[in-house]
């Protein structure tokens, strides 16, 4: 007998799309236009994604539809693009309290949308394109209100909560399973060239507001608390907080960033009163 293939997790996930969608358009029909034209219309998840990233990054100077060209270049040429959205998409269904459908972050969420618009800046960049993946941050940056450059390394399974105000340096390494809030910097301390920006580990949850500078390791399953200022790094399952931060407590759950305890700093604290 031969062996059975597994399902393409990429056709699965369009599928869901795509079924979850039509039953929409049956509960509100004034959208049918825009979910038949955005996802319906469409064969494969990464055709409706270049479509639906082409059109809200559109303008005067580069248009839609050679954007949605590139973004088809990119998805054909690397698939590992594809399969990082489906997990960024299983990522916010099942961590955000707000999204009740897969479709949902696909069509209306802009942290996904600016997230999958980085990895084609990304893959631009890789492939020696520098001044293409630059105009890309430049457009992801003024559509989305998410400033990551081009040459940062994202992993799978990303979310980012609201994103609004996200800034992610060059040199940012940022591993699978991450749960980031709006606010954040992963950003350098000041003119220095080369290696500059923190490499965040996986499983790890910063909350909003927090600015992690410098070329510092944030350890695998770590937590750094809405409003810190990360100067130093942090060993794997810590939690930091403070203006400097400072190591508080150890993180109780397994990975932070699929719990999503925002209030684990004022556990911490009734822990240490006691």
């Amino acid at each position: 007998m031969e062996a059975l293939q597994k399902p393409n997790k990429t056709a699965m996930v369009w599928q869901q799309i795509r079924t979850e969608v039509a039953q929409q358009i049956q509960q509100e029909p004034i959208l049918a236009g825009f979910l038949r034209a955005t996802v319906l219309n469409h064969t494969s998840l990464e055709s409706a994604l270049s479509f639906h990233l082409a059109n809200k990054l559109d303008n005067p100077a580069l248009p839609s539809q050679p954007i949605r060209e590139i973004m088809h270049e990119a998805l054909e040429a690397d698939p590992q693009i594809a399969a990082a959205a489906c997990a960024d998409l299983s990522a916010v269904e099942q961590r955000d309290s707000a999204c009740n459908a897969i479709y949902q972050p696909f069509l209306f969420f802009k942290g996904f949308h600016a997230l999958q618009a980085h990895r084609v800046a990304h893959w631009l960049w890789t492939q020696q394109r520098q001044s293409l993946a630059l105009f890309l941050q430049y457009r992801i940056s003024v559509v989305f209100g998410v400033d990551i450059h081009p040459a940062a390394q994202i992993g799978l399974g990303i979310l980012l909560d609201h994103a609004t105000a996200i800034v992610i340096g060059q040199t940012a390494v940022v591993e699978d399973n991450v749960s980031i809030m709006q606010s954040v910097t992963l950003g350098g301390t000041g003119k220095d060239c080369g290696d500059r920006h923190p490499k965040v580990r996986r499983g790890v949850l910063i909350g909003a507001g927090a600015k992690i500078l410098g070329n510092i390791e944030i350890g695998h399953c770590a937590q750094i608390a809405s409003g810190s200022v990360v100067l130093k790094s942090v060993p794997a399952q810590q939690l930091a907080a403070g203006v400097p931060a400072q190591i508080v407590g150890k993180v109780r759950c397994a990975e932070p960033a699929l719990s999503m305890n925002q209030a684990a700093l004022a556990q911490v604290k009734r822990r240490l009163s006691k």
